[in-house]
């Protein structure tokens, strides 16, 4: 088995060097938190959801003519990207069912 060298390990994700020079391998975990990881618990399947839903936004950007890292969908769980150098944003969005009567 090869081995690769992990770069970075965050909440929902692990990074590993990529094959090529400037090339990253992310892998999605199936870890979950809440409340600033108070709340952690792993649920199955997480992962591979993230990596199709994030191939899926990244492709659509690229058809649309807006460059961003991503190169293509390895497996199920790992996708290779351009590395980058990162901006120290983080956006949580807060959803609210609502219904409104009559």
């Amino acid at each position: 088995m090869n081995r690769r060298r992990q770069i970075y390990e965050g909440k929902a994700k692990i990074l590993y060097e990529g094959p090529e020079p400037g090339t990253i391998i992310q892998y999605f975990k199936d870890d979950a938190t809440a409340f600033n990881a108070q709340k952690k618990a792993t649920l199955l399947g997480k992962g591979v959801l993230n990596n199709r839903i994030s191939e899926y936004i990244f492709s659509s950007l690229s058809r649309l003519g807006i460059p961003n890292h991503f190169i293509k969908r390895l497996n199920r769980r790992e996708q290779l990207v351009h590395g980058v150098e990162i901006i120290p944003l983080e956006v949580v969005g807060r959803f609210v069912a609502a219904c409104a009567f009559d």
